[in-house]
């Protein structure tokens, strides 16, 4: 997709910061980093969404993106780190690795709620209708 940033980081035409590459996926610095080292991982075929990855694909982004954590704390000395799929930012499928540390003053995770009296039943459920 020429118009995908993403795509065209793959094609060469936009330069990024490498850190890991085979035939059928890249990972390189993300350029706006939550913290020094956040990388993300993307396939090198076009999809928009996790959904839309073959499955063979998905599995090889995954086995590589625990590779790569392990390799991102050790060399960043992190505490941990974060992975994460939210795919608003670029239409093209791609995962967060982001390091983190004890005292790096960001939230663990998003904001929760509570549900209403029943409303966990009902959610439930319609889930598993569907699986």
């Amino acid at each position: 997709m020429k118009n995908c940033i993403f795509c065209q980081i793959i094609a060469g035409i936009i330069p990024a910061e490498k850190i890991y590459e085979d035939e059928k996926i890249l990972a390189f610095l993300d350029i706006r980093p939550v913290n020094y080292g956040h990388t993300l991982i993307i396939p090198k075929t076009h999809h928009a969404l996790m959904t839309d990855v073959p499955d063979e694909l998905l599995k090889h982004c995954f086995v590589k993106a625990k590779e790569l954590m392990i390799k991102i704390k050790q060399a960043l000395e992190a505490d941990y780190v974060s992975v994460s799929v939210i795919g608003l930012d670029v239409p093209h499928f791609h995962i967060h690795l982001i390091p983190r540390y004890a005292n790096d003053g960001l939230p663990v995770f998003w904001p929760t709620k509570a549900y209403p009296e029943g409303e966990m039943k009902k959610t439930a459920e319609k889930i598993k209708k569907l699986t």
